[in-house]
């Protein structure tokens, strides 16, 4: 494999200091109390009103991380959505569009280019179904979105924890395995913010793991394959088949079959094929890899990715057969209860009635 193919070593190395308070985050953290000086500075112009908030007229719910990297936004934005609709709401999503080059706000269809709004917020418009509006005033896209859809009666911003010019009825604060790893800020520590003694008001934690990963009460949910389908079909809307990705894990047995993982934790999805019984040979790419050229040799038969780069994939008529791996997310009752009780405030907030 080529070496501008695999993860940033640089990257790479970075996380793992992040787990410990190692050689590399000690001599970091001096760095991490000037950032922490800036969070409490601008903390403190928005509690004296020198910087304000800019509310909507309609619920606003935040899905973001205290973390850096890929702790399991996407699937549990898709995973609202959907409960969302089944509690008789209509839904939208922004999003700041990272990686992508759009200026201004954009309104994300299904004919976008993830090169041009992101690879997330593509994959959000695809998966949702629903109006994805992308921008790096959060505010401006969340209004953008209200004006064109005036049937959307709740938004969801993916990501923007710490976007607090746009506020919010509720936040779900969502964690993985790694919890708060060093539990210092950047760039010493993965923290985009001090990782709070409580839960915050009005907010609800979810961990992407079995058990919780930090000290702060939440909800584990449960994140896993929901089988396999070609790319062609899964740009049309099919939806993935369990029998088929266990037919590929038999197959395996054989012949390993080649996993691109172009995503912030690429060794999860490794780690979920192997799960499902998948005989693999991974190849990590760094997160948001942009797939301009093939990363996998031209005779592969078979390879399977992930939604967040499938979304980056352009049609293709060579003899490999490209994968897509769709994850199912899933919780509790409990998390349920927990829900609804914040949609009722939302909603009481609004005063809207309830449709459910």
């Amino acid at each position: 494999m080529s070496p501008a193919l695999q993860r940033a070593p640089w990257q790479q190395r970075l996380q793992n200091a992040w787990l410990t308070r190692g050689p590399l985050a000690w001599c970091l953290w001096p760095l991490s109390l000037l950032f922490g000086g800036l969070l409490r500075m601008r903390h403190l112009l928005f509690r004296t009103g020198f910087l304000r908030t800019a509310g909507l007229p309609i619920p606003v719910w935040v899905v973001g991380n205290v973390v850096v990297g890929g702790a399991g936004k996407t699937p549990t934005v898709l995973a609202l959505c959907r409960w969302l609709v089944s509690h008789g709401r209509t839904p939208g999503i922004v999003s700041r569009g990272y990686g992508g080059r759009a200026i201004g706000v954009q309104e994300v269809t299904t004919e976008s280019s993830a090169t041009e709004v992101g690879d997330e917020p593509l994959l959000l418009r695809l998966r949702s179904q629903v109006p994805v509006f992308v921008g790096r005033d959060r505010v401006a896209a969340a209004q953008a979105l209200a004006t064109h859809h005036p049937e959307v009666d709740f938004i969801i911003s993916d990501d923007g924890l710490q976007h607090t010019w746009l506020k919010r009825d509720w936040q779900i604060i969502v964690f993985d395995a790694r919890g708060a790893g060093n539990r210092w800020l950047l760039p010493a520590g993965p923290l985009r913010e001090p990782l709070p003694s409580r839960v915050p008001s009005n907010s609800l934690v979810v961990y992407n793991c079995p058990e919780p990963s930090t000290p702060l009460p939440g909800y584990s949910t449960t994140t896993g394959l929901a089988g396999a389908v070609l790319w062609s079909n899964w740009r049309h809307g099919q939806s993935a088949c369990a029998a088929i990705l266990a037919d590929l894990a038999t197959a395996s047995q054989k012949t390993p079959i080649l996993a691109a993982a172009g995503i912030a934790q690429p060794e999860r999805f490794f780690s979920m094929l192997r799960h499902r019984g998948v005989n693999i040979t991974p190849l990590p790419l760094p997160d948001h890899h942009d797939f301009a050229t093939t990363p996998w040799p031209a005779h592969a038969t078979d390879v399977f990715v992930t939604e967040k780069d499938a979304v980056k994939l352009h049609a293709h008529t060579g003899p490999t057969r490209i994968w897509v791996m769709p994850l199912d997310f899933t919780w509790g009752d409990d998390m349920d209860q927990a829900l609804l009780a914040a949609l009722h405030h939302s909603l009481g907030q609004h005063q809207q009635p309830r449709q459910d």
